[in-house]
């Protein structure tokens, strides 16, 4: 039976673990051939091999290794079909006036210029192909301003941003650009949570299905479908899966000292 994404070439930052891994392993069970670019060597080798995809060791805070990783994807394959930024460096909870200035230039480094680095890179194969997805991961903490994560929030709505403005840019080329706000457990939620066990249990009651969602059932579904054919009159769009937490807000308020 042929799966959603077959002979299609993805590269996915991030995801030697949490949402990016289970794009990753979605995608080779939907047929494409996977790039996983990740920073944690020992985990994106697991990752790569499991599902049979190519490991790119990548700081998506350097370009450099950004580029390569897209070129990497581009001569182990042929073409580069299908980008999902995903990666993300995670960052302690804290008041607006505690953030350091190198807090907020490694957020954006890691979430708005990382992906903009690997959008730029990879247009020129889709545009050829007169074929392309870039599914970009944002997040309903920046859309609601969630207090604490000040460097997260900016970067993912000034990727937001560059989602829509890219989508506009190339509708006309075949190519297309949504977002994706996701709430899951994952690896970034669980080290933001660490601190605040009790924020766990919170961001499950507050949810209308009673639960933070699963990377592989619950996101990775939703990124394989914005990733295929089906999604092809969709773009400059932002998908909440988020079990509707984004209808009437998240309470995420965890004690900040003054």
């Amino acid at each position: 039976m042929r799966g959603a994404l077959d002979g299609r070439v993805a590269l996915v930052t991030g995801a030697g673990a949490g949402i990016g891994e289970g794009i990753a392993r979605r995608f080779a069970d939907e047929g494409a051939r996977v790039v996983v670019a990740e920073c944690d060597e020992a985990a994106g080798r697991a990752v790569a091999e499991g599902i049979g995809g190519l490991f790119v060791g990548t700081d998506v805070s350097d370009r450099e290794q950004v580029e390569r990783a897209v070129e990497a994807a581009a001569s182990e394959y042929g073409s580069l079909d299908i980008l999902v930024n995903n990666a993300w460096g995670g960052g302690a909870i804290g008041r607006v006036e505690h953030k350091t200035d190198r807090q907020l230039a490694d957020g954006i480094a890691v979430g708005y210029y990382g992906p903009f680095w690997a959008m730029r890179a990879a247009y020129p194969y889709m545009k050829a192909a007169g074929w392309g997805r870039v599914v970009n991961l944002c997040s309903l903490n920046g859309v609601n301003a969630h207090v604490g994560s000040l460097e997260y929030n900016a970067a993912k709505e000034a990727l937001r941003a560059l989602t829509r403005t890219a989508a506009r840019e190339r509708a006309p080329t075949g190519v297309t650009v949504n977002a994706l706000c996701p709430a899951a457990k994952s690896q970034a939620f669980l080290r933001a949570v660490g601190g605040h066990p009790e924020l766990a249990a919170l961001a499950d009651a507050a949810n209308p299905m009673g639960r933070m969602g699963d990377p592989y059932d619950d996101i990775a579904p939703v990124a394989v479908f914005l990733a295929s054919e089906g999604s092809r009159y969709l773009t400059g769009n932002t998908l909440f899966v988020d079990g509707g937490a984004h209808i009437n807000g998240v309470a995420w308020a965890p004690d900040l000292d003054a």
